[in-house]
């Protein structure tokens, strides 16, 4: 009994292992920026290679490089109201055409290879209203003035 009960308990542990290992790889990547694309006036798309992977690690990677962003790549760049909306978005395959339908295609490059596909992975708002808010994978949060993050929760 205690023959067949190690026959399955290594495999479990080893696939557990694995698991364990490309987690930590994938927290591990750094983010590199491949290109911005000022749109209009407040809009700005970040292209990245990698992003961290949970909700918590991106609006962390976000609070601890904003100052580093905005030195090195004048991002976010308010509108004249002091608004803004940052959109990160995975590069993936790289520049496409727009020949298939839900593509986002930049005006500041020439056509016809000026496209990628949709894959976004974290956005930034921030408006007098409502402060600064986090769009995630897992929902929409908001950075107080005193610095707590709160979950915004559906209306």
């Amino acid at each position: 009994m205690r023959v067949k009960n190690n026959k399955t308990i290594l495999p479990l542990f080893l696939a557990c292992c694995m698991l364990l290992s490309y987690g930590l790889w994938l927290s591990l990547r750094p983010v590199e920026i491949i290109a911005i694309h000022h749109r209009s006036s407040g809009f700005s798309d970040v292209l990245v290679t990698s992003f961290p992977p949970t909700d918590k690690s991106k609006i962390n990677w976000w609070l601890k490089n904003k100052d580093r962003l905005n030195n090195q790549y004048d991002i976010p760049k308010p509108d004249n109201n002091g608004h803004f909306y940052l959109t990160f978005w995975l590069f993936g395959e790289g520049y496409k055409e727009l020949d298939k339908y839900d593509r986002l295609c930049f005006d500041d490059m020439k056509p016809p290879v000026n496209c990628i596909e949709k894959n976004r992975v974290f956005s930034i708002r921030s408006s007098k209203n409502r402060g600064i808010i986090f769009t995630v994978d897992d929902g929409e949060y908001r950075l107080r003035t005193d610095g707590k993050i709160i979950k915004i929760k559906d209306e």
